[in-house]
């Protein structure tokens, strides 16, 4: 937890130019504090670590909380009240709801707003996260063995999505909460495979189709993200060969995975692939991106990605090809950047099964 708050005492002093930072994000608090609840995160810049929460966090605040002091408060404006106590100096907060902005800026008007500091620091994994997002992607492979013997024809989206989150939940991972979707998971048989974030329907599963299974989860905190498609039957030579189009593209893009690659290359390998394979159209989409406490973090894997990969970023690559209202297929996988050869976090075949 010291090394992450140096980080981020680093950052913010060279990208805002203050030196206490105010987190009120939930991610961000718990990447600070290890707490992950409704409060007020305060770092000052000789690392002591304060948590302001309401009576009903307090409890848990200082049972979660790595070497942190708690503060009780009421909620609401009387919270930041007591954070204006601790306020001194140049102060940077993630704040990104506009009215507690504004009210901030009342009592202590030259507080800063970026979450710069945050995306910057979160995007370099530290050994523990890296172990967290192990273990999630162990589970999600597992999640996949269970689509292999459970999917069948007559299958309901919704029916699959219930037997895998009942999987998931008790081995304590859980919906991501992804904003762009209602569902935790994305199950998309035939057409609905062509949606890249397809909704989970009552549609069944039909005999000699394609089905896109993306596995977003969340263990511990930390996001794991793998998609695999699958057959139900024979499916047409069109397909197969948008199949393995779509594996050799994905292929590419990990073997492009390096320290100081820029990420846009990555986004051009795979895209390279698909391109000279006449289905550049139908891949509609960035390669990949950043994984850990969200869903997408930075860094972004795509075409007009200004970043350079470094050590210890956690990335997906996720290639696909989407047929307008006939069929998807999608190859995703989440990796570590190590100075070699990069951590696959999902040992799961990527060969097309046929069910």
């Amino acid at each position: 937890m010291n090394v992450r708050r140096k980080r981020l005492l680093k950052n913010c002093k060279e990208i805002t130019g203050c030196e206490m930072i105010v987190a009120l994000e939930p991610e961000n608090l718990f990447y600070m504090t290890g707490f992950w609840g409704e409060a007020i995160g305060i770092l000052e810049k000789n690392g002591k670590t304060t948590i302001i929460a309401p009576e009903l966090e307090v409890g848990r605040a200082k049972e979660e909380g790595i070497d942190c002091d708690v503060i009780q408060s009421d909620r609401g404006v009387n919270s930041l009240l007591t954070l204006k106590k601790y306020l001194k100096g140049k102060v940077c907060t993630d704040c990104q709801n506009y009215s507690i902005m504004q009210s901030l800026k009342k009592l202590f008007p030259k507080i800063k707003n970026s979450i710069e500091p945050f995306n910057k620091s979160r995007e370099i994994k530290d050994e523990n996260e890296i172990r967290i997002l192990k273990k999630a992607s162990k589970i999600i492979d597992e999640m996949f063995s269970i689509c292999q013997k459970k999917i069948k024809q007559g299958q309901k989206e919704s029916e699959l999505q219930s037997i895998l989150m009942s999987y998931a939940i008790e081995n304590e991972m859980f919906d991501a909460g992804y904003h762009s979707t209602l569902n935790p998971l994305i199950i998309a048989g035939g057409p609905n495979g062509a949606l890249p974030h397809a909704q989970v329907t009552k549609r069944k599963f039909k005999k000699n189709e394609l089905i896109v299974v993306d596995l977003t989860l969340r263990y511990k905190g930390y996001v794991s993200d793998s998609t695999r498609t699958f057959a139900l039957g024979k499916i047409s030579n069109k397909e197969k060969e948008v199949y393995e189009i779509v594996k050799e593209s994905q292929k590419a893009g990990l073997k492009a995975v390096k320290p100081k690659i820029d990420c846009k290359k990555i986004d051009d390998v795979c895209r390279k692939v698909i391109n000279e394979s006449g289905y550049g159209k139908y891949f509609i989409h960035s390669t990949g991106h950043g994984i850990g406490l969200d869903v997408h973090e930075l860094p972004t894997i795509g075409p007009r990605s200004s970043t350079k990969l470094e050590k210890n970023m956690a990335i997906t690559v996720e290639p696909g090809i989407y047929i307008p209202n006939k069929f998807g297929v999608r190859i995703e996988d989440s990796l570590v950047v190590t100075k070699r050869n990069p951590i696959l976090l999902h040992k799961f075949t990527k060969e097309l099964l046929i069910l």
